[in-house]
This record gives structure tokens, sequence and C-alpha cells, in this order.
């Protein structure tokens, strides 16, 4: 089946007692409520950067939660700035599923923060060092490592 194709989807979801996870078929909140009222699948997957954000990303696990459907993060390969970004979104309410969201030392020497964020015992620290997301970039090594800089001013 096509990624996005919700009709083939809901299809096999009705001829299944496993539920079927969506998640590159959901990129925006009104994805998400088409597929909550046709039961394509009953399990949602909210990636912060496929959806467009945390704003986006809040409003479709409120719609979920409206639902009753769990969700889940996935991740796996992010930087550690997209990582802190995943573990607060997995605070909220509804993530009931477990993430992909692993220690980045799995997929790189080193990250593009100070603070490492590793798994202990299958779980991952909420990231909490100040404002934000709660994670300083090493800018000496995000500018060793970088081989071009674009600005843009507002």
């Amino acid at each position: 089946m096509a990624w996005n194709d919700l009709h083939d989807h809901a299809r096999l979801q009705s001829m299944l007692s496993t539920p079927i996870c969506l998640d590159e078929a959901i990129r925006t909140l009104a994805d998400c409520r088409k597929a909550l009222q046709s039961d394509p699948g009953r399990i949602i997957n909210i990636k912060v950067g496929r959806v467009g954000g945390h704003t986006v990303a809040k409003q479709i696990h409120d719609l979920c939660l409206a639902y009753d459907v769990p969700v889940w993060c996935g991740g796996m390969t992010e930087t550690e700035i997209g990582r802190a970004h995943n573990i607060h979104l997995c605070t909220l309410e509804q993530f009931s599923r477990p993430g992909d969201t692993s220690s980045s030392s799995r997929y790189f020497k080193r990250d593009v923060i100070v603070e490492r964020l590793e798994s202990s015992d299958g779980l991952m620290p909420i990231p909490a060092n100040g404002a934000g997301i709660g994670v300083t970039v090493d800018w000496d090594f995000l500018d060793a490592i970088s081989t071009s800089v674009e600005t843009i001013k507002a």
C-alpha cells in the first residue's frame, strides 16, 4: 500500500485485530482528523519535524487524546537537538506506546550538544538544563563540522 492511501489502510485495518500504526500518512492535523474518522489505523506516530513543529504535534496529540487513540514518537537518527524535542513531546498524556528515541551514541561518535542524552534501562532522561528544550548547543563543535553557513535575517 502507498504510505498515504488511507482507503486501503482502512480496508486492511477492518480485517485485522492488530492495530495498524499510521506514520508518514500523518503530515498535518487534517490528515490526522481524516484518519481518525475513517479508521485506517489505530495508533498514530507523531514526528515533530514531519508535522511542522510543536504546535501541530500538540494539536495532533490532543485530537488523538479526544479519540482515545494511542500515540508514540519516532526519530531514531536525529541529532540530540531533535531528540530533545521528541523527548519533551513524549511527556504528553497520550504517549502510551514506547518510542524509538535511543541514545545518539548509537549513531554519532559526537553530537552537537554539550549534554549527552543516553538511555538507561530503556528510559531516556528528560533534558532539563535551563530554558527551552533543556540542552546546550556545542557551537564550537558545530562550527568545526559545518561545511557552509547561511544566515537568514528576519
